[in-house]
């Protein structure tokens, strides 16, 4: 118990070293770090409420994103109708009242249309139900009404996906840590540490960054635009920038390329005006796609749609084969520029805006660093000079333990690039104070050992012995504690959680291993006669 060959004593010490070293840049500022060229070595990250920063939640527009739900069902129809040999012939398809309509022109193919409808829906979680109804009406009208399951697992999974949207897009911005959760059903917390103007981050995210590509309808008379009805198997988008004057086109409803398609966006400038402009990349698919559109409709203006508006519409005046493209509009450098973020980022499956905004200053957070470092110095003050009081040598061993063991949480925590919160700067402290909890409990077996007639060595590992299983209980209670706030918790709770889960396992391996290891070389020197605890 005892035993402490050469090897484990180097192996403790080096362990216990590197965690010290690991915390040293953590705990100067930056430009000494740089200077000492400690630079490049992890730190630990302040969160929103300790370096100051900008804090938004974000909302989902649930009618847009039932709309877009209906959008790609339609999609899916039309190209369901017209695969394999046997093709189905249906009308146009009406999008009213949130569901689709449409009618099978051969009224023998109705059951096949509807087999191959069926195919098209899902299971709606573990509800039982599919997330859309497929029902004949008047023996040739198919209609697809989404099911309340349906939407509800459409939201989730499209928040899933705005939610890595939104991660992907701040990344792109260089911003250090943030903090992106979900909250509830359709809401977006976005935390970005020393971002102290938000104004260009609520600008990006507001992006949907949804880009197709459609053919203007030149069937469409200007009567027609003026009063918003648009020819059949089109639609009216608004066109603000129109060289003609009308601040609305027509656009067949087929979209013929999408976003989707492309790998790479970046902002540029027209060689010819030095406009700014976004240059962009297809997939190779989309680029066969974007070579036959281009091909088949050359002399035709062809509208580039941004977030349901037109930023252009020109003409086709050749086939465009090498699989990119660019876009104009008026754009400033940044705004090109956050264009593009937002379209190699992918496009925002529904609409967000923001329904909640605070901005954190800088001196609230040093505040709060300064309150904290305060707490947490008078904390281990007051430990150091309790135990040193109480058990004379093993409190100084004690003592080193949390003296140490601060620095290896520092240390483990920019080693796994945590974020300290203020209520993580609690759990610090709090683990200072429980962190001596198994000393106690140590000391006091010993002493209890020494005084019914054990020698000293046997007092000591006796002490240890049988304290570790009351420890280790006790840590594991605490752990679980700590394990399920990080769970289920979120933001400031998560953070608090972290550093209590990092510091039980710290001071566990302080507290026990290493004050174990000096008594024994203690014993092993001195070969005391009597103890003093």
């Amino acid at each position: 118990m005892l035993d402490f060959p050469r090897w484990k004593v180097l192996s403790i010490v080096i362990a216990l070293a590197i965690g010290v070293l690991l915390a040293i840049p953590s705990l100067i500022p930056e430009g000494d770090a740089a200077r000492y060229g400690l630079g490049g070595m992890p730190r630990i990250n302040l969160g929103l409420d300790l370096s100051g920063g900008s804090h938004l939640m974000l909302e989902a527009d649930t009618v847009d994103l039932a709309k877009n739900n209906v959008a790609r069902m339609e999609e899916q129809v039309r190209a369901e109708m017209r695969r394999g040999d046997t093709k189905i012939a249906i009308g146009d398809i009406s999008t009213t009242g949130g569901r689709l309509s449409f009618f099978v022109r051969d009224g023998a193919q109705v059951d096949a249309a509807v087999e191959r409808l069926r195919t098209l829906t899902q299971p709606a979680g573990m509800t039982g139900q599919r997330d859309w109804n497929v029902a004949v009406v008047d023996s040739t009208r198919i209609v697809l009404t989404p099911t309340d399951s349906g939407l509800k697992a459409a939201t989730n999974s499209a928040m899933d996906v705005a939610t890595e949207v939104v991660r992907k897009r701040i990344d792109e911005l260089g911003t250090k840590e943030p903090t992106i959760i979900r909250q509830g059903a359709d809401r977006i917390i976005v935390q970005v540490p020393g971002l102290q103007d938000p104004s260009a981050l609520k600008a990006l995210l507001g992006k949907t960054a949804k880009l197709e590509f459609k053919l203007v309808d030149q069937s469409a008379s200007p009567e027609q635009l003026a009063s918003g009805r648009a020819p059949v198997g089109s639609e009216i988008v608004p066109y603000p920038d129109n060289p003609g004057g009308t601040p609305v086109i027509a656009l067949k409803r087929r979209v013929l390329i999408s976003g989707d398609e492309l790998i790479n966006a970046q902002q540029g400038f027209d060689q010819q005006t030095n406009e700014a402009i976004v240059n962009i990349t297809f997939n190779s698919e989309g680029g066969r796609k974007f070579a036959r559109v281009t091909q088949e409709n050359t002399g035709k203006p062809f509208a580039m749609v941004l977030d349901g508006k037109v930023i252009s519409a020109p003409n086709i005046n050749e086939p465009i084969l090498g699989g990119q493209a660019r876009i104009s509009g008026r754009f400033t450098v940044e705004s090109a520029n956050q264009l593009a973020i937002a379209l190699r980022s992918g496009k925002l499956p529904v609409a967000l805006k923001v329904v909640e905004e605070r901005t954190v200053g800088p001196e609230m957070g040093a505040d709060s660093i300064k309150a904290g470092t305060v707490a947490s110095a008078i904390a281990v003050l007051a430990v150091v000079l309790f135990m040193w009081a109480a058990y004379g040598r093993f409190g100084i061993y004690a003592n080193l333990a949390v003296i140490i063991n601060v620095f290896v949480i520092v240390g483990v925590m920019a080693l796994l690039n945590a974020t300290l919160t203020l209520p993580g700067i609690a759990g610090f402290v709090l683990t200072i104070g429980a962190a001596v909890d198994a000393n106690v409990l140590i000391n006091e077996r010993m002493r209890e050992e020494y005084r019914r007639g054990r020698t000293p060595v046997q007092a000591v590992e006796l002490g240890y012995k049988e304290a570790s299983r009351t420890i280790f209980e006790a840590n594991v209670t605490h752990a679980i504690v700590g394990l399920i706030m990080f769970v289920l918790g979120s933001g400031q709770i998560k953070g608090f959680a972290i550093v209590l889960l990092i510091g039980i396992a710290t001071s566990v391996f302080t507290a026990v291993v290493f004050t174990r290891m000096l008594v024994a070389l203690w014993l092993r020197k001195a070969r005391p006669t009597t103890l003093n605890v």
